[in-house]
């Protein structure tokens, strides 16, 4: 498997119940406020899709997402995909009981599908965003 086909993974622990994580990762109202906050409607089962803009700055991306499956309280799954460019990514959220909280990972595969000269589709770029969704933008948002 080369560099580019690796999963990207990005972990976080919470102090907060795997119930209280599975909302805020699940619940529109919660997740418009951690995650993307034009997300216009969301529900946690199979085959349910949405999609929205979002500015990068350069460009704007309109993001399609699918639910593909989902295991209450401990896994859904999406598959992401960009209006008019090529490729096709999926987004596994698993929920882990740790401690006296809980632990997100996060999973993205199929980044390799996305054209390779747009910055916003590169490794770096998708490891720092999921990142700092996780550990910055969720992590304040549990921890109130």
């Amino acid at each position: 498997m080369s560099e580019s086909s690796t999963p990207i993974v990005v972990e976080q622990s919470f102090d907060a119940s795997k119930p209280a994580v599975w909302k805020a990762i699940t619940e529109r109202e919660q997740m418009v406020q951690w995650f993307f906050d034009n997300i216009p409607e969301f529900r946690a089962e199979p085959g349910f899709e949405t999609q929205f803009d979002i500015d990068a700055g350069r460009r704007i991306f309109r993001h399609l997402w699918k639910i593909t499956e989902v295991i209450p309280e401990q896994k859904i799954v999406y598959d992401w995909r960009y209006e008019g460019f090529p490729g096709s990514g999926k987004v596994t959220f698993e929920l882990f009981e740790e401690n006296d909280g809980s632990k997100l990972r996060v999973t993205n595969e199929g980044i390799e599908s996305f054209p390779k000269d747009v910055p916003e589709f590169t490794r770096e770029s998708c490891e720092d965003g999921w990142t700092y969704l996780l550990q910055d933008n969720l992590k304040h948002y549990l921890d109130g």
